[in-house]
């Protein structure tokens, strides 16, 4: 069987809609024995779903999805896994272990247009805190398909993220705005072969936290919500049909708190990266 992620710089894309890119996992006796990073070339959610059916996939695993997209794909004949988030590998073998579950909490009252504080962007996990007035980006690799390798650590020296880990370099369109602010910047006008380490404040890299992006509400209003434990993340969906990453911080017996914060808001981060490639 194939299986196939919406995919993004290692983790799940959260929308489907708008994916550059798909990792495909060819799977056998329940393992992974293959994958392979393809482009979805931009196409709309009916070809998006036709382009994995071309490909013989059997199931998508991938974040936010609106309904055309989930008929479009059952059309199609593949099964769908949505509300997934985070690292791209760990979710694939979750669900292959069946600890992959395809529901989120539902909210259709929340104010927020999405879980990030990004404006207008339906999507937030890659534009961090540099939307808006960011300036252009300039370099002699601005627009070109660069690969990189990296490793991602927090100050105390944690490391976070990492392609050698992986054994796959990072592919993406430099200045597309498919990375943060900072890391973009840093590939620019790198050239192949040469090795940078940068240092990111946060608004450079996810932003800093947004206190209008915690809310609290009651738990009776919430269906779902009861079984929800602090710690878990979860994904809500707001008036528009338009579903946001979402962790609780707090419960008690009539309310529940949420963080729509990205996780790595208000961090410095630090990356070491390696241009591989540049097409």
């Amino acid at each position: 069987m194939k299986i196939a992620v919406t995919y993004d710089n290692g983790n799940i894309f959260q929308h489907f809609g708008r994916t550059e890119s798909f990792k495909v996992y060819e799977v056998e006796d329940n393992k992974v024995i293959s994958s392979e990073v393809i482009g979805s070339n931009g196409v709309g959610h009916g070809a998006l779903a036709g382009l994995l059916s071309g490909q013989s996939v059997d199931v998508l695993i991938c974040g936010g999805i609106g309904g055309g997209a989930q008929a479009a794909l059952q059309e199609a004949g593949v099964e769908l896994c949505a509300g997934a988030e985070g690292d791209a590998d760990q979710a694939v073998e979750a669900y292959l272990k069946g600890e992959l579950i395809s529901t989120g909490a539902n909210c259709d009252h929340h104010h927020h247009e999405d879980g990030h504080s990004c404006g207008d962007h339906e999507e937030g996990h890659s534009c961090g805190g540099g939307c808006g007035s960011q300036p252009t980006l300039t370099g002699r690799n601005v627009g070109k398909t660069c690969r990189t390798h990296y490793r991602g650590t927090f100050n105390d020296g944690t490391q976070f993220d990492s392609s050698y880990d992986r054994g796959e370099p990072l592919e993406f369109v430099c200045g597309a705005g498919q990375m943060i602010r900072g890391f973009d910047a840093a590939v620019a006008d790198m050239e192949v072969g040469q090795i940078v380490d940068i240092h990111l404040m946060p608004e450079e890299a996810y932003g800093m936290p947004d206190p209008n992006a915690i809310f609290t509400i009651e738990i009776a209003q919430l269906p779902g919500s009861e079984e929800l434990e602090a710690g878990q993340q979860v994904y809500l969906t707001n008036q528009y049909g338009q579903p946001f990453p979402v962790k609780v911080t707090t419960k008690d017996e009539t309310t529940i708190t949420f963080d729509a914060n990205h996780e790595m808001a208000g961090k410095e981060l630090n990356f070491r990266i390696e241009l591989v490639e540049v097409k």
